[in-house]
């Protein structure tokens, strides 16, 4: 089963716009989009439950650490399915933690908590849930990444230009770190 609707995000969505109506999407046929080296499926956003939640996947080879960053509004939750993930987050005391999480363990970043994470074995798959008073992020990953129908990830890496981190700082809650460091035993 696949459905059609459009967004103001893209052209085509598999994502119905109207919060008042079941729907089911076929596994990995979500909304998606590359960046950096994974790939972000979209399967619930604010489009469909009035701005109070999103559920995504993330999957993606063994790589880099993702940027530090904050979302001032947002809770956010990871849920590891598959391989592993290093989760760092600093708490509003200043404390860092720092967490490997493998196939079945959860993760929880309160609120303005920097954050950041590593997928440490290839084949890894996060599921992430968000949510906060100020609406959700998920089309972030689509406008600071590009948009893709392909089921795999990214063939080589995308890199967002410079600029495009600041449009999405300004249109999502999201603030990025630069120079941000982790003191924790990495």
């Amino acid at each position: 089963m696949t459905i059609e609707y459009a967004t103001p995000h893209r052209a085509r969505s598999f994502l119905p716009p109207d919060p008042t109506r079941p729907y089911f999407v076929e596994k990995g046929l979500g909304d998606r989009a590359h960046l950096f080296t994974d790939l972000v499926t979209v399967y619930c956003g604010g489009e469909q439950t009035e701005n109070t939640f999103n559920f995504f996947t993330v999957e993606g080879p063994k790589g880099d650490l993702i940027p530090a960053h904050v979302h001032p509004e947002t809770y956010e939750v990871f849920y590891v399915t598959d391989g592993a993930v290093r989760l760092f987050v600093e708490d509003l005391e200043g404390e860092q933690h720092e967490k490997l999480l493998t196939s079945g363990d959860f993760g929880f970043v309160p609120k303005n908590c920097a954050h950041a994470y590593r997928v440490e074995r290839d084949h890894s798959r996060i599921v992430g849930v968000a949510a906060g008073p100020s609406g959700t992020y998920e089309r972030f990953f689509e406008n600071l990444g590009t948009p893709t129908e392909a089921l795999g990830l990214p063939a080589e890496p995308y890199i967002p230009a410079p600029a495009d981190f600041g449009r999405a700082q300004r249109e999502f809650d999201v603030r990025f770190l630069p120079g941000f460091e982790w003191r924790t035993a990495d």
